[in-house]
């Protein structure tokens, strides 16, 4: 986009420049020029259409260069994003010279392709000065013999020397202007191609959109999946998640589980429509969230997601995104109950401490308590926390899971995890497999009645064993 935008300036400056001086210079060259002799003048008019046609034939050949040109772009900076983004990886493994070959690559095919459009446009100066000069000795081929012998050309009968160097000079600058012009096609002929990619972009529509009159009060944080199915895409032949049929009372803490790729993160997902299921309902204190108020629902179901962000500025500022009219006490509190009131004490500027882009200046846990510090601010009917406390020990996690329970009861909370004692205190836990639900109840139930929670908590506590007896060892 920055590409695009760019040459779409650069083309409007161009154009503000020159769009009305040049016309105007090349109207006033072609009425002077018949002024001074209108039948020498045809012969620059002659020559307009010619070049007119090797102009549009240059351009149609060099927009597919540029179109190209753009994508390959995309593909350049994406290695350039991917390589500051991932720097650790790629050193960590030694791969520097494997991406500083695959940025080679991409940028050798830009190039290529870019020499080969200059080198299309590049004909565009020869063949006008070409057209320019033919049209100039044309012109005083005619007038010199008019000059001789003026009496076998009655029509140029009195031309004269200073007419003919005024005349060469208006054709001259009658064919500077298409020049200039064709200067501006080949600007515009890029800025098209990215006006064009700009437009898609802000055209783009949301098929996820707020409905007319939309509710905007959530009355509690109660859920129902009602025979749900999504798929990501129209054209896909599997199904993300097949045949949900859940209920969740409003204050229930439920706990999911599942291996990778069950669906647990589109599960959830669904609540605060960053999509939409395909097929069935999903409802929240009894309303199907599509008849809610985008802002309204979202406003009330706060997620902290797996890829925990924070954004360059204060503690404070960073905690006010869940609400930017909180007080220190609100946020203070909200700190204390995401466990992260401590270490934020600990900096030497306390909740003014500024966060670097990212949060590279704090760990993960320290992040990931901070989003979760976000998100209550917020005060939500429900709560969703996607394995949100995965960097944290077990102790501040039980610590947090505790003062949800005491402190916001009347909040739905949904927890993802991996470890099992995370969840195992919930009072529903699902067990997901393939998107679809394969097991329902709390912690004992489980046990005994699902071979896949079982396994993962005998796993879990096998591992557990072993390194507490190699601690004491």
């Amino acid at each position: 986009m920055t590409t695009d935008v760019t040459n779409v300036q650069q083309s409007y400056q161009m154009c503000l420049r020159i769009a009305i001086r040049v016309p105007l210079q090349f109207l006033f060259a072609i009425i002077m020029s018949f002024t001074v002799n209108p039948k020498l003048a045809w012969i620059f008019l002659a020559v307009v259409p010619f070049l007119g046609c090797i102009i549009i034939l240059i351009m149609r050949y060099v927009m597919p260069f540029f179109r190209r040109i753009f994508k390959k772009y995309d593909a350049l900076n994406n290695s350039v994003q991917e390589n500051v983004g991932g720097i650790r990886v790629v050193k960590s493994f030694v791969r520097e010279e494997y991406e500083k070959e695959k940025f080679a690559k991409a940028a050798g095919e830009v190039r290529d392709d870019f020499t080969k459009a200059e080198k299309i446009i590049a004909f565009n100066t020869p063949i006008m000065t070409f057209f320019i000069n033919f049209a100039s000795i044309l012109i005083s081929a005619f007038a010199a013999y008019a000059i001789i012998d003026s009496g076998h050309w009655a029509a140029f009968d009195g031309f004269w020397k200073g007419q003919l160097s005024a005349l060469i000079a208006y054709g001259i600058q009658m064919l500077s202007c298409l020049m200039m012009f064709s200067m501006i096609f080949v600007m515009l002929s890029m800025s098209l191609e990215s006006a064009r990619r700009i437009t898609e972009v802000l055209n783009e529509e949301s098929d996820i959109i707020s409905p007319e009159n939309g509710i905007t009060e959530v009355k509690d944080g109660s859920i129902c999946f009602e025979n749900v199915s999504f798929k990501y895409s129209k054209n896909a032949q599997n199904y993300a998640l097949s045949d949900i049929d859940l209920t969740i009372e409003s204050g229930e803490t439920v706990g999911i589980l599942g291996g990778t790729g069950s669906s647990k993160t589109t599960l959830i997902q669904l609540l605060p429509r960053l999509y939409d299921a395909t097929e069935g309902n999903v409802y929240i204190g009894g309303v199907n969230v599509k008849d809610y108020d985008l802002d309204t629902l979202r406003k009330e179901v706060s997620i902290v997601l797996q890829k925990n962000v924070l954004f360059s500025g204060t503690i404070k500022e960073n905690l006010r995104w869940g609400d930017e009219n909180a007080t220190d006490e609100e946020i203070v509190r909200a700190c204390k109950l995401a466990q992260a009131d401590e270490f934020i004490s600990g900096f030497p500027d306390g909740y003014d401490t500024y966060i670097e882009q990212g949060g590279t200046n704090v760990s993960g846990g320290q992040k990931q308590r901070l989003c979760i510090a976000r998100a209550l601010l917020r005060k939500p009917k429900v709560l969703i926390l996607d394995d949100s406390t995965s960097a944290v020990d077990t102790k501040t996690d039980a610590l947090i899971r505790k003062a949800f329970a005491e402190e916001i009861p009347g909040t739905t909370k949904i927890i993802i995890a991996q470890r099992i004692s995370s969840v195992e205190h919930a009072d529903k836990i699902l067990v997901l497999d393939g998107g679809k639900i394969i097991a329902c109840g709390k912690h004992e139930e489980l046990i005994k009645t699902s071979d896949i929670y079982r396994e993962i908590y005998e796993a879990q506590t096998k591992k557990s064993a072993n390194a507490s007896e190699g601690g004491e060892a």
